[in-house]
């Protein structure tokens, strides 16, 4: 049996040479704590044997849904490779020195728009944001711009992952690996 991590990072890598744009992009899907879903999309900013890693502001949407149901899906989907990866399980925080080297390397830019920006909280005017964003400027000017402590990372630590490959007339293969207390198994799903 293939471990679903060097699967992963074989799709993965065929990925990032062949995707135009944004070959990290991922659908995350989330529920609030009434079931209702809701789904984005994110880029994934860190990946291995410990999880899938993603990065936001916490005092956003998708930080309340996955605080209170700490459960989320997240589906790779590379339409040139006519290839497809779905990923489930439990997500937690990841930790501030995770969190703070990630931040350490966005760009400048980035880095005061984690400070300017209420994400997904309504604004009354592009202008508003803007003006944020220069405060933000002034601020930090001429020295780094440490991470908001409202702003870090999420782990999502896989017990399914699907493997999705495109083939002719819709006869699709699907591999699909289940984690339990004892490790991986793997099987086929019918297309």
């Amino acid at each position: 049996m293939m471990e679903p991590f060097a699967l992963f990072d074989d799709w993965y890598s065929q990925a990032r040479e062949t995707e135009i744009n944004d070959s990290n992009a991922m659908a995350l899907a989330t529920a609030d704590a009434r079931g209702h879903p809701s789904v984005r999309m994110v880029l994934l900013k860190g990946h291995g044997p410990d999880g899938f890693i993603f990065y936001t502001n916490f005092e956003g949407r998708k930080a309340e849904e996955l605080t209170v149901n700490p459960h989320a899906a997240l589906l790779f989907h590379w339409k040139s490779m006519r290839r497809q990866i779905r990923i489930e399980g439990a997500v937690g925080p990841v930790n501030d020195a995770t969190a703070d080297a990630y931040f350490a390397t966005r760009s400048r830019d980035s880095q005061l728009g984690a400070w300017a920006s209420d994400q997904s909280r309504p604004l009354p005017s592009r202008e508003i944001f803007m003006a944020r964003f220069e405060e933000a400027n002034a601020r930090f000017e001429g020295r780094p711009v440490p991470r908001p402590p409202h702003w870090s990372g999420f782990r999502l630590v896989p017990d399914r992952i699907e493997f999705w490959q495109d083939r002719e007339h819709r006869l699709h293969e699907r591999r699909l690996f289940t984690r339990d207390d004892t490790g991986w198994s793997e099987g086929l799903l019918y297309p």
